[in-house]
């Protein structure tokens, strides 16, 4: 156990579970995550590894004799038949029967309808007579003689979820957690392992988690396949509903004007919309327009009357195309329906989650870690709905550009509120928190509203802009326009007026050559040139590389200096070797170049670190490279820094440790080519030592 999962542990004793847990007693049975961890939370809610193993025998002892298989149903009925009474867990929807005038019950894997049920039953969970709700269930066997009245009957009937939480006590427990603690704890409670994640990733990760703290909030996620976009909204939440397929009907979302009967978003808290993306899908053009409707007003009509809900929609899809290939030839949304590829309803979307960011899922993504029982974290965050922190960053002295519109603020509050109910529950952001926030909640909005400049031109160019408390402006960019300026702002209406300097790095835009616009010269790319100057790369950039970061200011050395206290795990040998490979791909054959390296010793294994460099000293050898290192003894080596004795200091406030994981698979691009990898955040200083 990590220091976290102690500490995690004791303050919410009794409300957390080893995540690795679900995978050890799911087996073959196909039952929702949370439905796997309310069993867990009633048995193995413990660090003891004996209560926690007796407790998982017991869990799949229950599963064993209560899950119904579908290709078990018929023994299942056979033994309530016998026993006359017997427990099962199984998804479970009732519907009113009108002939009878009683309510009847469908067990979906037991495959038995027109099961009787008390309507006290249902006036306690309404949401059976709208969809399927997993359930620990009583039911009963009794031969009736009567012909029509069916032998089953349920006794008695727990929907799975918790009863009710403690508010408060949570509110108190997230206090005695560190920002980066809690957004761990947030990670491990998701079941991702939050040490292969730099901070823009986990908060990527856990804007997902918004439409369930937000009421009316409307995410999309559009990315690669294979990232995990609809986990969360089918087995995260049992206030969560997917619709799989991207297709419902307006009954079946909305109300059923023919019997008056309230749809999905009358009962849950999320309606999210699976496979959404799909250029060849027709959505009936009934159900787009009262979408729109809904996702501006939080109403929709129903016949002569107007009716209010407070579910919030995410729409999940796959890209057909990278990035730039979409951003040159199109738009981010261009794997819409042609019904949804429309900028009224694209405008009412509050946030663009990029998913060409998210990692695609790994093993060694997954947490081993401690974190909340699923059901427990769900009533939290049903609770957090009723709280409003939109505008917290005011109060701190933060305002919004006076170009952003309402439709824009509203998008950006309520975002901006999602994260600050996830992570401050009971306040104390810091002025630097609430930036990262805003920034991240802007940047969100902004990707929406680029597009919509593409798809119609009639949408006013915005600047969106923060101004800190100090009345400081601090411009906001998307980490795609920053990567791919000029096909992002290629097609934008002002786009000669927002032609900007050539950036000191140069990340050339993936296909190279910009197709000029008509009547225009080509542009070739500028060579890099050394020069003075600083530059700060945003976590999650990628285009990045060694060659673009040193190539221009290492050219021509024959002696480079390399301080670095932080040469001691695996990763960052490997960083180090590919320096020199970089260093290697310049010289001339013939040119000899010592490369000296300062670091530090790993006290936890020097014998390994010690490896590792000298495997790097025997490599070079061969190649022109006389590469020797040497620790510092002294402790004094703090700061990273290249040096040339062509006269270049290059600080590094992270040295060569700049890329994130990327896992080691000799057939991942990642691996390969460093432009294909996701950078943490960082900045480089350049500076000219020799007068």
């Amino acid at each position: 156990m990590t220091t976290l999962d102690d500490k995690i542990n004791e303050k919410f004793a009794g409300f957390v579970v080893r995540k690795d847990l679900v995978k050890a007693v799911k087996g073959n049975a196909i039952v929702p995550g949370y439905v796997l961890e309310y069993l867990l939370g009633q048995y193995c809610a413990t660090d003891d590894e004996a209560s926690i193993a007796t407790g998982i025998e017991t869990v799949k002892e229950i599963l064993r004799k209560h899950y119904v298989h579908r290709n078990q149903a018929g023994l299942v009925q056979s033994e309530i038949k016998e026993r006359g009474r017997f427990k099962v867990i199984d998804r479970v929807m009732v519907s009113l029967n009108e002939k009878t005038d009683a309510y009847e019950a469908i067990f979906e894997n037991l495959s038995i309808k027109g099961v009787a049920i008390d309507s006290g039953t249902i006036k306690a969970h309404p949401k059976l007579l709208v969809t399927g709700v997993w359930c620990i269930s009583d039911v009963s066997y009794e031969f009736a003689e009567k012909a029509g009245v069916s032998p089953w009957t349920v006794d008695t009937l727990k929907p799975i979820q918790v009863a009710g939480v403690d508010f408060e006590m949570f509110k108190e427990a997230r206090d005695e957690f560190t920002t980066e603690e809690w957004i761990d704890v947030l990670m491990q409670s998701v079941g991702f392992n939050p040490e292969e994640f730099g901070t823009r990733s986990k908060l990527l990760q856990l804007m997902r988690l918004i439409p369930f703290v937000e009421r009316n909030y409307n995410l999309i996620e559009l990315g690669p396949k294979g990232t995990g976009k609809s986990h969360i909204y089918s087995e995260f939440s049992p206030h969560g509903q997917l619709i799989s397929g991207g297709e419902v009907s307006v009954p079946k979302l909305f109300v059923n004007n023919s019997n008056g009967k309230i749809g999905l978003v009358g009962y849950w808290d999320v309606v999210a919309f699976d496979e959404f993306a799909g250029r060849t899908k027709k959505p009936q053009k009934a159900l787009v327009d009262i979408m729109k409707n809904y996702m501006a007003n939080k109403s929709f009509s129903r016949g002569v009357s107007t009716m209010g809900a407070e579910a919030s929609f995410a729409f999940v899809g796959n890209t057909a195309h990278n990035v730039p290939y979409m951003l040159k030839n199109s738009d981010l949304f261009e794997e819409l329906p042609a019904e949804f590829h429309d900028s009224a309803f694209i405008d009412r979307i509050h946030s663009y989650l990029p998913g060409w960011e998210v990692e695609v899922i790994r093993s060694e993504l997954f947490s081993d870690g401690y974190g909340f029982i699923v059901d427990y974290i769900a009533e939290i965050l049903r609770h957090l709905r009723n709280d409003d922190f939109a505008l917290v960053y005011q109060d701190a002295g933060f305002k919004l550009g006076s170009q952003i519109s309402t439709r824009d603020r509203d998008a950006i509050n309520k975002t901006m509120s999602g994260y600050l109910k996830l992570l401050f529950p009971n306040g104390g952001a810091t002025e630097a928190e609430i930036e990262g926030l805003l920034t991240l909640a802007i940047e969100s909005r902004k990707r929406v509203k680029d597009q919509l400049k593409r798809i119609d031109s009639t949408y006013p160019e915005t600047d969106f802009h923060f101004v800190r408390p100090s009345g400081e402006k601090c411009s906001v960019t998307t980490l795609e326009e920053d990567e791919y300026p000029k096909f992002y702002n290629r097609n934008l209406v002002h786009d000669d007026a927002a032609e900007a300097d050539e950036p000191l790095i140069d990340a050339e835009d993936a296909g190279g050559k910009v197709t000029p616009e008509p009547g225009k010269p080509a542009k070739e790319p500028a060579e890099m040139q050394a020069r003075e100057g600083h530059i700060v790369v945003k976590e999650n950039l990628k285009g990045v590389s060694f060659e673009k970061i040193f190539g221009p200011w290492i050219k021509g050395a024959t002696k480079i200096t390399i301080t670095d206290p932080y040469i001691r795990m695996f990763h960052q040998a490997r960083n180090l070797m590919e320096f020199i490979e970089l260093v290697i791909r310049q010289k001339n054959l013939e040119d000899h170049i010592a490369i000296e390296l300062i670091t530090a010793p790993n006290d936890g294994d020097i014998v390994k670190q010690r490896e590792f460099l000298d495997e790097i000293v025997g490599s070079c050898s061969t190649a022109g490279i006389d590469f020797n290192w040497q620790f510092d003894e002294a402790g004094t080596a703090h700061a990273r820094h290249i040096i040339t004795d062509t006269g270049w200091k290059i600080s590094l406030d992270r040295g060569l440790d700049i890329f994130q994981h990327y896992g080691n698979s000799a057939f991942s691009l990642a691996g390969r080519f460093q432009e294909h990898r996701a950078v943490k955040q960082f900045e480089v200083t350049y500076l000219r030592t020799d007068g």
